[in-house]
């Protein structure tokens, strides 16, 4: 639908937005929401984002569609001191305790009792004493901040299909909580933390490892070894007020140097044993017939949301641990002898823009004689807070390079990082071309891009191969149901949790929106044509992994399970 409306005395054009916040938010006019979320269903419960028509009828603005010659206004006497009352009845149903808050200076409840000038609040306090849940390995809920917004209701049932947060209770008892009010690790929770992302206060908050971290770190005992995903360059600077996307690799490993690491290593390596091992059992089941599709095994949330939901595709999904689990097992058997001769404790440190990272580390298959393969997960944002802690200034750090061998990674490894990066990087190993023209057309079969959904096609050896690329759970429960019914047939299928893939993790920085996510994508794809090695078989490192420790014991790279 085409028009004009009238806000606030200006005329402003609409063209197909479904609500009068849009078209606001399009005049250039930051109207407060709590509840309301671009990529998520209209709740309207807030009622913050309310405006006032010409005849003073007040209405929600983010579920009333916009009509040609509509006249409303966003800034009244009577809509501020609604905003205010509405700020200060959740204030007195809230906990105040904000200097000692996980959010305390990043909380939207905060921050617009700020903005609207709430110096008291006039109603009773009606603290609430709830159980604080901090048995998941990834997430910590806090009841007792939450404003019932919804959001990580709907994040985690209209974008996730995993819909373990629901509303309970009635009245002035309603609260957002688990089904029986169970802990987070007893009910079908997959991890992803994209409950979080969207979670206005510190009601939920990632599980953090930082404490452990400088414990490991203060140890001279201690050798600490870290490993960094390739998603986390692309975001780390945005919590130093840089643009999403920018590059600051150097910078975090000068960062990881000053804050006492002995080594800093790219999980991108990793990601190129990934491709390797996966091409080839891609290849395997192509050959003789085997079960096909063949699902990535990359995505701790994927994998578990697997489990638990689609039980018999678990022989479809590749044999291969993730690159982070593939790390930790090739570093800690690099550095078994050196430990030997100087009898350091070898610590291994996942930096992730994953919070289903944490879960998949102690997994109880990555021990390997009592010792965890990854020692302990931190994310994108705790990092940053460990940089800040430290008083190091980030933006003035000179770049300084990864440790070698293990800092090397191709392109294909660093693309791993953004949704249908997988797969274009073991298709870039399983082509027999392999010409700088052949990669450049690889980019444009498909694969790439944000759209939840994506079919690619490709000839293999005289053979077409049907690929799918989705991210989001919602998005991967509807391509199963459409496999399952034989209404599709893939090859090969590629699956991230998050939005996006590793770049919309819920250990990233926040805020996060397409517009983020497709900056950060374009970073990663600059880090890929920057890189002199394209694809993973290139890589030395890798070859010389394959002709030395890897040398018929390929069993560090695959799920113990599976073998």
């Amino acid at each position: 639908m085409k028009g004009s409306m009238l806000i606030d005395g200006q005329r402003v054009e609409f063209n197909d937005e479904k609500h009068i916040l849009e078209v606001i938010r399009k005049a250039g006019i930051d109207l407060p929401t709590f509840c309301y979320h671009s990529e998520l269903s209209v709740y309207g419960a807030c009622r913050m984002c309310m405006v006032e028509d010409k005849w003073g009828g007040t209405v929600a603005s983010c579920s009333t569609p916009p009509k040609d010659g509509m006249e409303i206004y966003t800034n009244t006497a009577k809509l501020k001191k609604h905003r205010k009352m509405i700020l200060e009845l959740i204030l007195s149903n809230h906990d105040r305790d904000c200097t000692v808050c996980e959010k305390n200076g990043r909380c939207k409840l905060q921050e617009l009792a700020i903005r609207f000038g709430v110096k008291q609040v006039r109603f009773e306090e009606e603290k609430k004493d709830l159980m604080v849940d901090d048995s998941s390995t990834s997430i910590v809920r806090n009841p007792n901040k939450c404003i019932l917004c919804g959001d990580c209701v709907r994040m985690c049932e209209e974008v996730q299909g995993v819909g373990v947060l629901g509303f309970a209770y009635r009245g002035s008892k309603i609260q957002v909580t688990t089904a029986f009010n169970k802990q987070m690790d007893h009910v079908n929770c997959v991890n992803c933390g994209q409950c979080r992302t969207v979670c206005p206060t510190g009601a939920l908050v990632i599980k953090k490892d930082m404490e452990r971290a400088w414990d490991a770190l203060y140890d001279k005992n201690k050798r600490v070894i870290a490993q960094v995903a390739p998603a986390v360059r692309v975001a780390l600077g945005e919590e130093f007020g840089l643009e999403p996307g920018e590059i600051t690799m150097g910078k975090i490993v000068a960062a990881l140097r000053k804050m006492g690491f002995d080594q800093v290593y790219d999980t991108g390596l990793a990601a190129d044993l990934t491709v390797m091992e996966e091409s080839e059992e891609f290849k395997k089941h192509l050959e003789l017939n085997g079960t096909l599709p063949l699902f990535t095994s990359c995505c701790p949330a994927w994998f578990k949301y697997a489990e638990q939901k689609y039980p018999e595709l678990l022989e479809h999904i590749s044999s291969c641990r993730s690159p982070q689990q593939m790390f930790g097992a090739v570093i800690k058997e690099q550095f078994r002898k050196v430990k030997e001769s100087d009898s350091k404790e070898n610590v291994v440190i996942a930096i992730m823009p994953c919070t289903a990272k944490k879960y998949e580390a102690a997994r109880p298959e990555y021990r390997n004689n009592g010792e965890y393969d990854v020692d302990m997960v931190i994310t994108t944002q705790e990092l940053a807070m460990m940089i800040k802690e430290q008083g190091i200034i980030f933006n003035e750090l000179e770049e300084e390079s990864l440790d070698m061998p293990f800092g090397l990674a191709s392109g294909a490894g660093i693309i791993f990082g953004v949704s249908g990066g997988v797969a274009e990087a073991v298709l870039r190993h399983c082509v027999s071309e392999k010409t700088p023209g052949s990669l450049k057309d690889l980019a444009f079969v498909g694969v790439r891009g944000l759209d939840g959904v994506k079919e690619a096609y490709v000839e293999l050896e005289g053979k077409e191969i049907k690929i799918a690329v989705v991210h989001g759970l919602k998005n991967a429960e509807k391509l199963i149901k459409s496999i399952q019914s034989g209404e599709k047939n893939y090859d090969f299928v590629e699956v991230m949790a998050c939005p996006g893939g590793c770049i919309g993790g819920a250990g990233q920085p926040i805020p996060q929106s397409v517009q983020v996510r497709s900056q950060r994508a374009k970073g990663i794809y600059s880090a890929d044509n920057s890189s002199p090695i394209k694809r993973s078989e290139e890589n030395p490192t890798i070859i010389a992994l394959y002709n030395g420790m890897l040398r018929g014991n390929h069993k560090l790279l695959h799920r113990p399970k599976t073998l």
